[in-house]
């Protein structure tokens, strides 16, 4: 015997009972607040563009989007705590290329990147800007040339973490210019800062958004951007790749979402980042900070997170950098 939801209806009401007392069916969505669980501090890279997305969203959604910053561990903690949550579009992951970078640095995660996320959106592309101590170089060039004339690994480099984007961003570099470094990793970029301008440390892949203030300033100097062009945020400044051919590296921040969420969702959560990103408020934050948009469909950004995460197991494998446990 077959019956359908009309047939059900006709059902309820021949027997005077109203339809309230039919079960719940999906509602619209969004029907509450949104949550953006942020995988790195406040005023990172990852925060500040999860943030900016939020607030132009929240306007066109008709939902508050709040946000949530849970650090710690690579972004890895706040993967977890999102791949546990409902799969209804309520509670979104703002992650960074750390997440494609984590299944090669971490001998064991508590989540499958790929099985338990959906790739919804691509949100803001960050490069990174080699600084060194102001005065020390006269340009990438010098660099390059003064650290070849130095024995292997005699000098040190920071970052702001094992695996970390500026991490990965330097071996790249490094394997591309042919020369080594000292790894010298920190909990994070202000502390690299403090020695790059004390002169402690040869070079740092900062990140172009915490360093254009400093490279104003005159405490640091920047030598190249990890662009694949000229960044209109520090246009005098070279692309690494114009001396270093495919030296290029950016820190990507995306949005995904716990695995067997609908796929209207997620059409909807794409096409309202898209929408965002399009703003002329959305695109000015992204403009002062060095970043650009990433526009695509769902499938698009799968594709794209896939291929980082093989890139980067790759550099993480050439580049021998120990699993963290």
């Amino acid at each position: 015997m077959s019956f359908n939801r009309r047939d059900t209806l006709k059902a309820i009401l021949a027997a005077g009972t109203t339809p309230l007392a039919l079960p719940s069916f999906a509602q619209a969505f969004p029907s509450r607040n949104i949550r953006m669980i942020v995988s790195f501090t406040a005023a990172s890279a990852t925060d500040i563009i999860g943030r900016s997305f939020g607030e132009v969203m929240a306007k066109s959604l008709g939902q508050p989007v709040v946000v949530e910053n849970r650090p710690g561990a690579g972004g890895t903690i706040a993967a977890s705590q999102v791949a546990k949550s409902d799969p209804d579009g309520h509670t979104l992951l703002i992650h960074s290329s750390a997440h494609a970078v984590n299944p090669a640095i971490y001998a064991k995660l508590p989540y499958d990147t790929l099985k338990d996320f959906i790739n919804v959106a691509g949100m803001g592309a960050v490069p990174n800007v080699l600084i060194t101590p102001p005065g020390r170089y006269k340009d990438l060039r010098d660099f390059l040339a003064q650290v070849r004339a130095k024995p292997a690994n005699a000098l040190n480099y920071g970052s702001a973490g094992v695996g970390s984007g500026t991490h990965l961003s330097s071996e790249k570099f490094m394997m591309a210019a042919g020369i080594d470094l000292e790894h010298v990793p920190f909990k994070g970029t202000p502390e690299v800062v403090t020695e790059i301008a004390a002169g402690r440390l040869e070079y740092y892949m900062c990140p172009i958004n915490a360093g254009l203030s400093l490279i104003k300033e005159g405490r640091v100097q920047a030598l190249g951007v990890t662009s694949p062009r000229r960044s209109p945020a520090l246009p005098d400044v070279p692309a690494t790749n114009e001396i270093v051919p495919n030296s290029d590296y950016s820190l990507w921040v995306g949005m995904f979402a716990p695995a067997r969420t609908p796929a209207d969702v997620v059409s909807r959560l794409n096409a309202e980042v898209a929408k965002a990103a399009a703003t002329p408020e959305l695109r000015e934050r992204l403009s002062r900070m060095g970043a650009d948009a990433m526009p695509g469909s769902p499938a698009e950004f799968d594709r794209f997170v896939r291929a980082e995460i093989e890139s980067a197991g790759a550099i993480v494998k050439r580049a021998k950098i120990p699993q963290q446990q």
